[in-house]
């Protein structure tokens, strides 16, 4: 009974996905929210500020637990690291509201759709359902499953069947209001804060901008028996038919069911470059949508947010599309709700400050107790002790702490966005200053965009023939590989202009021909205006085909490598279907008896030399009908097909890419290439930019799948000695890394490898994963999913990894990486946490110097801080031993003059211009910061208590609340003006408490001195910061606080000693107390500079003792450096050796195929956003 009751109490909420949550179930106690209400008066507020910070205590105060079902409140708890909670009320929506009759028999569905969770969630006879709101999300409680689930959106179960026939005529108006009622508004609203959280304003006020058009978009939509309907995009549900009548911004998500459409995603995704969307097919099965082919079901899906550009109808009526997903949960909403609520970061800093609070907040309730024991024990009236008491409390624990953290992440804000790289999640930038590994991608990061094209190589009876060159000048002669250039890509006619992939622009342009649209010629080919039509150009070769019409396109996808178009040529009655991709994907859909025998050869002769290669293949289809060729399977179209021959691209590194590489190299940071590209192409880059350095081995792994009798094979081979068989359908290489972990260069071997080969490791060879990272350095024909897998087995390494990508295709990696810059065109680019309008790398060391030195500030704020506050407690407990106190302008020249402007301007310090070959610190918990503070803490001490224990030896002394007329008849000897003397006396008889002393004249300047004397030397400027002169502002406010502390250590003006409240002494104290400051700094930034900051001391402690770096990856490396047998070279292992903990990974599902929930990792949550879906 108690396991049924404790799953009726607890369920969960997105199971198996980015923003998993655990429920349970709570009902409220009216007694104990009455008893809590009082206590919250009685304490004044302290209790619901307590309740404002753990919500889970609140509603442990305040209710029972019970089963869901029953609950009226719920407590959601995160299952990521940091277990958050959040409170939410159960709410209650009445379908009794509506217009129109609802049936309550619990026989009638209320929607049309089975899938949906609205039949199950709606209680009868009531018509009430349960939900809740979480994160501008909405669930219903679902009485047949138990459990709350989302609205808002089409369940993925419906197969492309149910989309067509269920929602194909449209909703009735009935349903529509039920769906309206129940999922909400389709709006992305985003509340502008009050100014008073001025914090965040900023930021609220420009998503709402960039949201606010979404919510007024006026569109068209198809009702069920009433025909097109005009209405606010806001009033849109899930299953609404949307008609696309032209341009047009998208306010939902939408699968397109009928006619082809070109889209702009470029808000989302940085690209400018036009997206092809082609209809969901209606095929008669019960797959889910998303997995009825191989193609990417993205290609039929349109995003909220991107804009519609041209409509292409496919002569059944208008385009029409089925509203998928309203609000926030769309692609957009999913963008909005990403900023408005960012994954939380551990990172060290943030959870040792807080342990340090702690410290100091225990510090200060000793400190409490002290003052308390001293004020009771002379019989101190009981409201002046719990006040000297509680200012004792408060004195350790500094209010600009947190802000202070903060600041120096701002400055190195403003300083990226003067080098045009915008950030939209700044606590990261902290995280760049530990980044010891930086993948990037390869087309258009490090080499150009743009592709110059260097020559065709057509084949011809089974041989390859003469190489064309575009270089002599001469047109592209006309044949199957000319048409399938002409024909076979994804551009379009805007506005008399071309426009789509570079690489598609490029090859169309070297045939010479043009494009036209609804042409008068398309009667010849029975098309209709809508299709595509190329012709000849004035300098294209003479040509026995007068044009080309495209009449439908497969659209290339990363994971497939591939695209195709069926197209007709004018006066053939037959269609032609024509395919470009990756050389090793076309060669396996074709014929192999039209595939070269050479052709793994002749392909490795070009992309060894660095060339970008594309294979083009045709074949006739047997169908002769218009009507059939829409109806007809990629599959069946990607088939038996004749291989034509292949596309030479040069594809040049960019001029700053070299240097970059060797900057990042000589910093011993690690660098990556993660690219789609062939896998011979990106060794020669890697070789080329010098990421891979000319002395190095390269490695090459090739795995296999498992196949009937053969278990699953891992082989090592040298990039030297490898021959590419006939039977190969990839080229596989081994690379060397340019540098080690960290950069350390011990390592002359680099791993290289496909995406293919990655996977059956991933799956079969799992064990052997982290001994291959380590080393492996180029990563090709990766498709997006093992680009996010990959980022996050290097995190799994106790790597920080950056990844620089420019590409739709780098989204997840982007995200998935500590720090992901894309290099895009377009500021609003959010597909990452870093983008750099300079579309080179160059973006990344400068991030990495700017959180270097965002680092170092934050930790040098924080130890001045921490010292701040134990000087000040030191200081304070002297005096509170007499009795005594600092005086208020005393404590707020330290607190403003000092402290406060400290803070503001010690974090402004620019970055050093070179990067060190070691990172700063990544934790304050580490010896080197504890040793620093406790140091200066004995510094401060011993110099305190002197002062304070030496100035009563002194023979001018006096207590001078128990002596004034010994301190009246003394003044004579510490000043000469007689003024000063006589405006003593009015001061002369003093209560306990007071604050005019020999011991706090004293003590000021002392402590006054010591907290300069930490700013300064906290200050440190290289490696990872400039020298402390170049910060203008806070030299100045040190030099001037250092002045301004002289002169009111040796002035003699009665209106500063009495404002500041100091008694007249003689000089030659006064000189011993700058003396003994000035020793106390030189002591304290000798120990500081000397040993404290001395990376060869620390390396050296830690060499005698045998520490060594916890890190999985220095780890593995201490491992294989002691292994003679690694690495493998020329062998090949299998997955059933049981050698070398070789096992099959059970839990392997394929990335691009499987739903993202059955993908959940040990260590890391993947995000599931709208990058996942792009």
């Amino acid at each position: 009974m108690e396991e049924e009751s404790e799953k009726d109490h607890r369920a969960l909420l997105n199971q198996g996905e980015e923003n998993e949550l655990e429920v349970f179930g709570y009902h409220t106690q009216h007694l104990r929210r009455a008893l809590c209400l009082i206590a919250s008066v009685l304490t004044g507020g302290v209790l619901q500020l307590l309740f404002y910070w753990r919500p889970e205590w609140r509603v442990w105060a305040n209710c029972t637990p019970c089963p869901l079902q029953e609950a009226d409140t719920v407590l959601l708890r995160t299952t990521d690291e940091f277990q958050r909670y959040i409170r939410k009320k159960v709410l209650c929506l009445h379908l009794s509201t509506l217009k129109f009759p609802i049936s309550k028999n619990p026989k009638d569905p209320l929607v049309a759709d089975h899938h949906s969770v609205i039949n199950q969630a709606v209680m009868k006879p009531d018509l009430k359902l349960r939900c809740i709101q979480v994160q501008k999300i909405r669930y219903v409680w679902d009485y047949l499953e138990k459990r709350f689930q989302k609205v808002g959106l089409l369940e993925d179960s419906n197969s492309c069947y149910d989309i067509h026939h269920t929602f194909g005529l449209g909703l009735t108006s009935e349903e529509q209001e039920v769906r309206r009622l129940v999922c909400g508004p389709n709006a992305i609203e985003v509340e502008i804060q009050p100014i008073w959280k001025l914090l965040v304003k900023q930021q609220s006020v420009k998503l709402h901008n960039l949201v606010e058009d979404h919510n007024k978009v006026q569109v068209t939509i198809l009702v069920k028996d009433k025909g097109l309907q005009e209405l606010e995009s806001r009033l849109l549900v899930p299953g609404d038919i949307l008609i696309l009548p032209g341009k047009l911004s998208l306010p939902c998500d939408a699968v397109l069911i009928d006619g082809s459409c070109v889209v702009n995603e470029g808000m989302l995704t940085g690209e400018s470059i036009p997206v092809t969307k082609t209809p969901l097919p209606g095929t008669e099965n019960t797959m889910p949508w998303k997995c009825h082919s191989l193609e990417d079901y993205r290609k039929h899906v349109l995003f909220c947010g991107t804009e519609v550009i041209q409509v292409k109808p496919s002569g059944q009526g208008p385009i029409r599309a089925v509203v998928l997903q309203t609000g926030y949960n769309t692609a957009k909403g999913d963008l909005v709700r990403s900023i408005l609520y960012p994954r939380p970061l551990n990172f060290k800093l943030y959870s040792d400050a807080f342990k340090f609070l702690v410290f100091l907040a225990c510090l200060g309730v000793v400190g409490f107790f002290y003052a308390l024991g001293i004020y009771m024990y002379h019989e101190i009236p009981p409201r002046d002790t719990a006040t000297m008491a509680l200012i004792l409390l408060t004195v350790t624990v500094p209010p600009v702490l947190p802000a202070a953290l903060t600041i120096g992440i701002v400055y190195a804000q403003k300083r990226l966005k003067k080098k045009k790289i915008f950030c939209i999640s700044p606590q990261r930038i902290n995280m760049c200053g530990q980044i010891n590994l930086v993948c990037f991608d390869k087309t258009g990061t490090l080499t150009e965009d743009g592709l110059d094209l260097w020559g065709t190589v057509p084949t011809a009876n089974n041989c390859f023939q003469k190489v064309h060159s575009f270089a002599s000048g001469k047109a592209l002669p006309w044949g199957p590989l000319c048409a399938a250039m002409a024909s076979c890509h994804s551009l379009i006619l805007l506005d008399g202009t071309i426009q789509g992939d570079p690489l598609d622009l490029k090859m169309f342009e070297s045939t010479a021909w043009k494009m036209e649209d609804c042409n008068v010629n398309a009667y010849k080919f029975g098309m209709s205006d809508s299709n595509t039509i190329i012709k000849p150009g004035p300098e294209a070769s003479q040509s026995p085909v007068e044009a080309i019409a495209i009449l439908r396109q497969f659209p290339f996808s990363s994971s497939l490598q591939r695209m195709s178009v069926i197209a007709q040529l004018a006066g053939e009655h037959h269609f032609r279907a024509y395919l470009k991709g990756a050389p090793e994907m076309v060669a396996r859909f074709c014929r192999p008896e039209t595939v070269p025998k050479n052709f793994p050869q002749e392909l490795r002769n070009y992309t060894a030399q660095g060339f970008r290669v594309i294979a083009l293949a045709h074949k006739v289809l047997k169908t002769g009908k218009l009507s059939d060729v829409q109806r007809l399977a990629r599959e069946k179209v990607e088939s038996e097909l004749t291989f034509l021959g292949l596309l030479i691209m040069e594809n040049r590194l960019k001029k700053e890419t070299k240097p970059v590489l060797k900057e990042l190299s000589e910093a011993r940071i690690r660098t990556v290439m993660i690219t789609g590209d062939n896998l011979q192409t990106a060794i020669t880059v890697a070789k080329n930019s010098e990421m891979i350095p000319p002395s190095s081995r390269v490695i090459i792994i090739e795995a296999s799948e498992p196949e009937e009798h053969i278990p699953a094979s891992l082989t090592w081979q040298l990039m030297e000695n490898q021959e590419m068989g006939t039977g190969k359908k990839e080229a596989h290489v081994n690379i060397g890394n340019s540098s080690g972990p960290e950069g350390e260069t011990g390592s002359s071997y680099h791993f290289a490898m496909s995406g293919k080969s990655y996977q059956v490791i991933f799956q079969h060879f799992n064990s052997l994963l982290p001994k291959i990272l380590v080393n492996g350095t180029v990563f090709a024909r990766m498709s997006p999913g093992q680009k996010s897998s990959l980022i996050e087995e290097f995190q799994k390494l106790n790597y920080y990894v950056g990844m620089c990508g420019d590409g739709a295709n780098d989204c997840g990696a982007l995200k998935m990486a500590h720090a992901g810059i894309s290099l895009s065109e377009q500021e609003a680019s959010v597909a990452s946490p870093f983008t750099s309008k300079i579309a080179n790398i160059e973006c990344v060391p400068h991030l990495i110097r700017e959180g270097r030195a965002a680092l170092v500030s934050s930790f040098g704020v924080f130890k001045y801080l921490i010292m701040y506050g134990i000087i000040q407690f030191i200081g304070t407990l002297l005096l509170y031993w007499q009795l005594q106190i600092f005086g208020n302008y005393q404590y707020l020249m330290q607190d403003v003059a000092i402290t406060l402007m400290v803070c503001l301007t010690m974090s402004s310090t620019h970055a050093y211009p070179k990067l060190a070959p070691f990172r700063p610190a990544g934790q304050l918990l580490s010896p080197p910061l504890l040793l620093s503070v406790f140091l200066h803490s004995c510094f401060t001490c011993i110099v305190q208590v002197c002062a304070f224990l030496y100035v009563k030896q002194q023979p001018w002394y006096c207590e001078v609340y128990r002596d004034a007329e010994c301190f009246l008849a003394n003044q004579s000897n510490f000043s000469s003006n007689m003024s000063l003397e006589r405006n003593w006396t009015r001061n002369a008889t003093l209560i306990p408490g007071s604050i005019l002393s020999f011991e706090t004249t004293t003590l000021w300047p002392i402590v006054t001195f010591n907290c300069i004397t930490v700013a300064f030397i906290f200050s440190k400027g290289k490696p990872f910061r400039k020298p402390i002169y170049t910060n203008y502002i806070f030299s100045f406010l040190l030099i001037s606080a250092s002045g301004l502390t002289i002169f009111l250590l040796f002035s003699d003006f009665q209106d500063i000693y009495q404002g500041m409240e100091f008694i007249p002494t003689i000089t030659s104290w006064r000189v011993s107390i700058l003396v003994a400051a000035l020793t106390q700094f030189c002591v304290a930034f000798f120990v500081e500079d000397a040993i404290l900051q001395n990376r060869a001391f620390w390396l050296l402690i830690k060499k005698v003792f045998g520490f060594y770096s916890k890190s999985q990856y220095r780890t593995w490396q201490k491992k294989l450096a002691e292994d003679s047998t690694w690495p493998p070279i020329n062998r090949t292992d299998y997955a059933s050796d049981g050698k070398n903990g070789f096992y099959i990974n059970k839990g392997y599902e394929n990335h691009e195929l499987v739903p993202k929930e059955k993908l959940k990792s040990g260590d890391q949550i993947k995000e599931q956003h709208f990058w996942t879906r792009l």
